[in-house]
């Protein structure tokens, strides 16, 4: 089940996505990209949602360039910046998504862990970053994985994004950065793409490495108990896995 909120890109709910035996609730968990340009009707629509927390990924640049807009709704926000480096600095090293992920659950893996954890503990919660691509993307696909969402649904889930994004909004972007970086070769990959595989060969690197995302969790702090709750809340009758 989608939600469309006036003015946010990339805006849905993550409900309805098969885990074994069930299903994610839907209303729970939202993901999208920054909120600076909701509309009166993207408000009135928030505040329907009845969210009680926004886990807001961006830096701090990032936050005074496109603060959210959210005036009037009763909601928790909750920063926990995820980039440990500028997002300028990505495109200057001409990284690949495989290579950011990974970046990010090695530099950033105690905030992921807040993330998540700020997931479980107060729902229905919304998860957003500029684009609401990658470091949302990671976050709210480890937060699925954890609570047992199938691998498809989770890849799947990630790979809709960029069906997402605005034409016009990825041409500006790539021009912009093209003319700061001509020769890098991950430009369109990084701004605009959320390719299936990439997600899939990140999920596969971080069961090589400690399991499963739910032990990439454990070994960085987050309890069988906080676990058992993220897939409370998140699943219609969650069963331990």
């Amino acid at each position: 089940m989608s939600s469309l909120v006036s003015g946010a890109t990339n805006f849905r709910d993550v409900g309805g996505l098969p885990a074994g035996s069930t299903r994610t609730r839907d209303g729970v968990l939202f993901r999208s990209g920054n909120l600076v340009h909701v509309d009166d009707a993207g408000l009135q629509t928030l505040a329907a949602l009845g969210l009680r927390r926004i886990v807001d990924l961006r830096d701090d640049d990032e936050v005074r360039y496109a603060p959210s807009r959210l005036e009037g709704l009763p909601v928790e926000v909750e920063r926990i910046p995820l980039f440990l480096g500028s997002v300028e600095s990505f495109f200057e090293r001409d990284v690949s998504l495989g290579e950011l992920y990974d970046e990010l659950v090695e530099g950033s893996a105690d905030r992921i862990v807040a993330a998540v954890r700020a997931i479980g503990g107060a729902a229905p919660v919304l998860v957003h970053c500029t684009v609401g691509k990658d470091r949302t993307g990671v976050t709210v696909a480890i937060a699925l994985a954890a609570a047992g969402v199938d691998r498809n649904a989770v890849v799947d889930d990630y790979a809709l994004t960029e069906h997402l994004l605005p034409a016009e909004r990825n041409r500006r972007v790539i021009a912009g950065i093209r003319a700061l970086h001509p020769g890098n070769r991950h430009a369109e990959e990084l701004a605009t793409r959320s390719p299936a595989g990439v997600m899939r060969a990140f999920l596969e690197r971080l069961d090589a490495r400690y399991g499963s995302p739910a032990d990439f969790l454990r070994a960085h702090g987050m309890g069988d108990e906080e676990l058992a709750g993220l897939r409370s809340t998140l699943l219609h009758e969650a069963v331990l896995r």
